[in-house]
């Protein structure tokens, strides 16, 4: 690409990503300070910390609609000042509503880096898209392991206030807005291969189903009054994702008259999100009496899936994607059960290196997998799969704080095992599918 730096804006890329992650560690680690010293029960942290997950669903929905219209760049940068007012947002957070209004800048700030970043690799890498997709994603669960060696020496060991902790974000924050600065950004894949704007809404099947499913799902992290009126009628959720199903088949078969692959793989993303973020967001509550460090824990975990996802390439030309995929199901299943009843501290380091080999593979392989085998849905596939897994997520915290506090961690872990057993036979299903299509070309 001429006039393009490649290696500069994959490393801004990383970095941008790297600010993303630290914050999910940094709030495993301040629910327990919020908890104690601020008087939040879990439930309402839950709550709190709903808009880091939504708020990125929401970004990343408006930056796939808007992304070729106002450009890649321009994501980045509103990424970088939602980041900088979230953080200050942070520091000064001191009850429920400051620590909401918090985590809404920064799930927009993470969801903008993801909505620009995304399509950004698979532009600059178009021969390499999954594997180099997967190395991004490699600073995910790296900087989830930064964020919780820092928050072990700065909170634990040197007994320092979580304020120290929030402020580390500006050094990343810092370096990847000077990697950007003056750089050229592409366009993106929709636009250089010429596929129309209508095309690309075409190929994700029944795009305004898929977003009005979404938005009911951030009213339903948002307001408890509808959460528990669904969640306190076991038959009602089913109705719900019936009806969403129907509406799908009308306008993806009858309307659009186009293939479901993309509002299936849209189901699953929801159940890996809420799977991987769901567990590592509360593990602090989830292994506090294990015997060690709920940080350190985590630390292993992040640490597994950055080395798994850097080494990915090999793995995924073997395997094929839907391999890799299902094959992530049936570990995240049982690591979640072997952590349920597992005690002491090498009991809990193997059980979770079972589970961080599960959740490895599940968010950048789901996001190649539609990159590869539904092209055509360009940047919005990307961010629609990405926000979906964020809001996802949002509805399952507050579900889980709560089962947290009545049920215990070991319950809970139990009833998240469900979602990977479901993955299971989705995936099975994915691997007919594809290899239908490709036995057809």
């Amino acid at each position: 690409m001429k006039n393009v730096n490649q290696k500069r804006l994959f490393i801004a890329a990383c970095l941008a990503l790297l600010v993303t992650a630290i914050t999910f560690a940094i709030r495993a680690k301040i629910e327990g300070v919020f908890n104690t010293d601020y008087g939040l029960t879990k439930e309402q942290i839950g709550y709190a910390f709903g808009p880091a997950f939504w708020g990125f669903a929401v970004a990343m929905f408006a930056g796939g609609f808007i992304i070729d219209i106002v450009k890649t760049r321009t994501i980045i940068w509103l990424a970088f000042g939602m980041h900088f007012i979230g953080i200050i947002l942070l520091l000064l957070a001191k009850d429920m509503t400051s620590l909401f209004i918090a985590n809404v800048f920064i799930g927009f700030g993470n969801g903008s880096v993801e909505a620009a970043c995304n399509p950004l690799i698979a532009t600059l890498f178009p021969n390499n898209k999954t594997k180099m997709l997967n190395r991004f994603h490699v600073w995910f669960p790296g900087g989830i392991v930064i964020g919780s060696l820092l928050a072990t020496l700065i909170m634990d060991n040197l007994n320092l206030p979580w304020q120290i902790l929030v402020s580390m974000l500006f050094i990343p924050l810092a370096i990847y807005g000077f990697l950007f600065f003056g750089q050229k950004i592409p366009e993106t894949e929709r636009v250089s291969t010429g596929v129309s704007y209508k095309e690309m809404m075409r190929n994700v099947g029944a795009p305004i189903t898929i977003t009005l499913a979404v938005i009911f799902m951030i009213l339903v992290a948002t307001v408890p009054t509808i959460s528990e009126l669904i969640t306190s009628n076991n038959t009602l959720p089913f109705i719900i994702v019936g009806v969403v199903a129907v509406f799908i088949v009308i306008e993806g078969q009858f309307i659009n008259k186009i293939t479901l692959l993309f509002p299936f793989i849209f189901f699953c993303m929801l159940l890996t999100a809420s799977t991987e973020l769901g567990t590592t967001q509360w593990i602090n509550a989830l292994l506090a009496k294990n015997g060690i460090g709920p940080m350190i824990i985590l630390a292993v975990v992040t640490g597994i899936m950055a080395v798994g996802r850097f080494f990915a390439g090999g793995l995924i030309h073997r395997l094929n994607p839907t391999g890799v995929l299902l094959g992530s199901a049936v570990f995240a299943v049982a690591g979640l059960l072997f952590l349920s009843i597992a005690e002491g501290p090498v009991m809990t380091v193997l059980a979770a290196a079972v589970f961080a080999v599960g959740v490895c593979y599940f968010w950048p392989t789901m996001i190649g997998v539609t990159s590869e085998y539904v092209p055509k849905s360009g940047a919005l596939g990307m961010s629609i799969l990405g926000g979906a897994g964020f809001v996802a997520t949002s509805m399952v915290l507050p579900i889980m704080g709560k089962s947290i506090e009545t049920s215990g961690p070991q319950i809970t872990l139990r009833n998240m095992a469900v979602l990977p057993v479901i993955l299971i036979v989705a995936f099975i299903f994915l691997y007919i599918i594809i290899k239908a299509r490709t036995q057809k070309k």
